[in-house]
């Protein structure tokens, strides 16, 4: 936490200044609060810098707990007045993110052109399920489509031309408000940030029926895209009736010799490009009314699933392979109590995409009232960005 004399120190400055953004760099590696007082916003902060410098404007200058003065001062300066070493005792930067979708990869493009120091976590592969989509055909200039791989690379790449520091294989499991600074504490350790974006997305929905914890990546799949291609020359069920379900079953055809659909409505729901397209299909055969119950396997393979139709009787589907695709749950289970969410789980935000916490912003699938788009995904994380960027000129 900031020493409490750490509070009283003022900091004069600009958002231009490239010395107050040193500055401002040494303070924060050293948890130290301040005051930030911006020149360009307070006519009077500009008339107090001259008076304290015999009439000079020059910035940075600080006004210590103890009343003196430090115009431009080197980090040894800095460390014998405020008593700390000269090397940093933690990780500090400007800007965590939160996962590695389109949305962190858009908000890390968009910060770090305009020199926000900007580190991004993301615990599995940058981009997200956008990133394991075999074909994305609604984004907007690609009149072809683009694979999920291919514009996530391309906004990978985009992101570390401009500096962003994308660290994958790292999970964050909690944030905290200390004063000035978020405190992130991650799966290699801790360290502290201006603002934090996050941006975990969401993850597969599961059914929670009787077998299908046992057989995952045994036979019990959550996307085709990743695991189709085991299953050439194969009979594949489908669990789903949405546009994600519809979306996969026709990919899976690429593989599969038949797939059963179990459609647990009276109907499929979605887009109706899809559902046309699913029905002229002959490898697909659609279910309606039947809901799936229990996932069987012999000696450690899927071989059927049971399910239950509307009559209340017991329907089995003999199998090699199941996908459930049921949609999405947010990825905030880390979150609860922390910070406020839905009912459904999802991050509540104002219109500035800021959470209850301040200096904590959310953007994307995760966010309550996201429309669950890759193109829009991509605008949130724009949005959040220069959100973030107002809020740091704010508070300094």
């Amino acid at each position: 936490m900031p020493t409490a004399a750490a509070k009283a120190i003022k900091f004069y400055g600009a958002t231009w200044c490239l010395d107050c953004a040193h500055v401002k760099q040494f303070l924060g590696q050293h948890n130290l609060d301040y005051q930030w007082i911006d020149i360009d916003k307070d006519a009077n902060a500009a008339k107090a810098v001259a008076k304290l410098n015999q009439g000079s404007k020059t910035i940075p200058t600080l006004v210590l707990p103890n009343g003196k003065t430090l115009v431009n001062p080197t980090d040894q300066e800095l460390a014998t007045e405020l008593g700390v070493a000269v090397a940093a005792q933690q990780a500090y930067n400007d800007l965590s993110i939160v996962g590695g979708g389109p949305t962190a990869l858009s908000a890390a493009i968009y910060t770090t052109r305009e020199d926000i120091h900007t580190v991004m976590y993301e615990r599995k592969i940058v981009g997200g399920l956008a990133g394991i989509t075999d074909m994305i055909d609604n984004y907007p200039g690609f009149p072809d489509g683009v694979s999920g791989i291919d514009l996530s690379e391309a906004m990978e790449k985009q992101a570390r031309r401009f500096g962003a520091e994308i660290k994958t294989g790292v999970e964050v499991i909690g944030i905290a408000s200390e004063g000035k600074y978020k405190k992130v504490t991650t799966s290699e350790g801790t360290h502290y940030a201006k603002s934090l974006l996050l941006a975990t997305g969401s993850d597969y929905r599961k059914l929670g029926i009787k077998g299908e914890a046992d057989y995952i990546s045994r036979g019990v799949h959550y996307c085709a895209t990743c695991d189709g291609p085991f299953y050439r020359g194969k009979e594949l069920v489908v669990v789903g009736g949405g546009n994600s379900a519809m979306q996969e079953s026709i990919f899976l055809t690429k593989f599969a010799t038949r797939i059963t659909m179990l459609v647990r409505g009276p109907a499929l729901k979605g887009s109706e490009f899809l559902i046309d397209k699913v029905k002229t299909m002959p490898q697909i055969q659609i279910h309606y009314g039947v809901t799936t119950t229990e996932i069987k396997g012999q000696e450690g393979r899927v071989n059927a699933v049971e399910a239950l139709n509307t009559q209340g009787k017991s329907v089995e589907f003999k199998t090699d392979g199941v996908f459930v695709l049921i949609g999405l749950v947010p990825n905030t289970g880390w979150l609860k109590g922390v910070i406020d969410l839905d009912a459904h789980g999802f991050i509540k935000t104002d219109r500035t995409f800021e959470t209850s916490m301040k200096g904590v912003f959310a953007a994307g699938d995760v966010r309550s009232g996201s429309t669950l788009q890759i193109a829009s995904a991509v605008g949130e994380g724009v949005t959040a960005a220069l959100m973030i960027r107002e809020y740091l000129k704010e508070e300094g």
